[in-house]
């Protein structure tokens, strides 16, 4: 595993120490996350921010990026948009050079700004799914596979089970009703149309404690599968609602953000066949894994609970940020120093086929394409791991890409 690592940092740059002048060298790379750390995503973002940490531990211990150490800087906005602002203005005196909210609100309400100040934001698996167009959205940068992509990816994996039929399949989706539950409906409608199958729609009040009016009209409504968009204990109530209707648990398929803390809230037998959408490997074999647990944990270095290398969410953390590490890396390669807004953006247009040494699926950005493919995977719950049901896929392509077309063409009418 050490070599696959150090094959992995040494194919990609990253801790090798570039020739110039010793002031260049010591100039960081300030990457900015403005999170949720209080409110709605708390039980996600703690997770992110230590794997962005962590790596920049990593990769600053073999000498930084081209030679420049990296900083994380991590501020609260509560998932309020005002205080996304203020954190993106406050982080922008600080010299940042990549802006992450991880917050459908917050980063929908920043995009505008952003894309007047030219400053590259990262919006990685959340927010706007029209913002892969990088021809509209040329500073926002959507990595991973957005709801749209997820989604349609999960009535492809419904769709395969059904031996390529699901005319007459019944589809429940159910989701809590605001504007991260609401991001996938277009594309769910148009997906029906298209396949013919029945979909029911079954939003739930925030903050999803009270489940049991919408899973007895899904009971009525009789589903062949349930897609889900809940998140945190979202999904423990959705579980105990599902075995009080009689619905199976292995009906249930979930958005990205499922974990093993929600695994083991539902209990490890109880959710036996459940199903996630997921775009990382999961568990801590993975080398660069490894590596932090060596060169950081094992040493009392990490950035948080050690608990948590065993969580999804900071693995989905972790690949995020080795796609922003890699896009400065080619930015400073590329374009020199300093590295810029302008040159930042170069660099992240630049990736190709990168998967972090097989923590992710691979992804290509281009300059037209900010998204970098939308390929995710089914993985199901066997009662003590994981087990992946389908390979990479990125499905219904030429659905998505109408959406994206028809969105950004009406985004790009705001535009001053």
């Amino acid at each position: 595993m050490k070599r696959i690592l150090i094959k992995y940092l040494v194919a990609t740059g990253l801790g090798l120490a570039a020739s110039g002048m010793a002031h260049a060298q010591q100039e960081p790379i300030k990457l900015a996350l403005c999170y949720d750390l209080t409110k709605a995503y708390g039980f996600v973002t703690p997770q992110f921010a230590q794997a962005a940490r962590d790596y920049a531990k990593i990769v600053n211990q073999k000498g930084g990026i081209e030679g420049h150490p990296v900083e994380i800087l991590v501020q609260d906005h509560g998932n309020e948009p005002q205080r996304g602002i203020e954190c993106y203005e406050k982080m922008k005196r600080e010299g940042a050079i990549t802006y992450d909210f991880m917050s459908t609100p917050v980063s929908r309400a920043l995009i505008p700004r952003m894309m007047d100040d030219k400053r590259v934001m990262i919006q990685a698996i959340t927010g706007r799914g029209d913002a892969i167009n990088g021809e509209v959205f040329k500073w926002i940068f959507a990595l991973g596979p957005t709801y749209w992509g997820q989604v349609a990816n999960d009535i492809q994996y419904i769709k395969d089970q059904a031996k390529g039929n699901i005319k007459g399949k019944r589809i429940a989706y159910v989701y809590p009703d605001y504007p991260f539950g609401q991001e996938p409906i277009g594309v769910l409608k148009t997906l029906a149309e298209k396949e013919g199958f029945e979909l029911f729609l079954a939003p739930h009040p925030l903050p999803g404690n009270d489940q049991a009016a919408v899973w007895t009209q899904i009971r009525r409504f009789n589903p062949d599968w349930v897609i889900s968009w809940n998140l945190s204990n979202m999904h423990v109530v959705a579980a105990r609602e599902m075995k009080r209707n009689g619905i199976p648990i292995d009906k249930y398929i979930s958005v990205n953000w499922f974990n093993e803390v929600d695994i083991n809230n539902i209990g490890p037998d109880n959710a036996k066949g459940i199903k996630r959408g997921t775009n990382v490997v999961g568990g801590q074999d993975h080398p660069l894994i490894q590596q932090i647990i060596k060169d950081l944990y094992d040493k009392n270095q990490g950035s948080g609970d050690r608990k948590h290398l065993n969580d999804i969410y900071y693995n989905t953390g972790l690949a995020i940020y080795t796609i922003v590490f890699e896009g400065a890396r080619l930015a400073v390669k590329q374009g020199g120093w300093p590295l810029t807004p302008e040159k930042m953006k170069k660099g992240l247009e630049s990736i190709k086929n990168f998967d972090a040494g097989g923590l992710m699926a691979p992804i290509t950005v281009t300059a037209k394409d900010h998204g970098g493919g939308g390929k995710t995977r089914v993985d199901m719950w066997d009662g003590k791991k994981w087990v992946s049901q389908t390979d990479w896929i990125a499905a219904y392509q030429d659905v998505i890409q109408q959406i994206v077309e028809k969105e950004s063409a009406e985004f790009a009418k705001t535009l001053k």
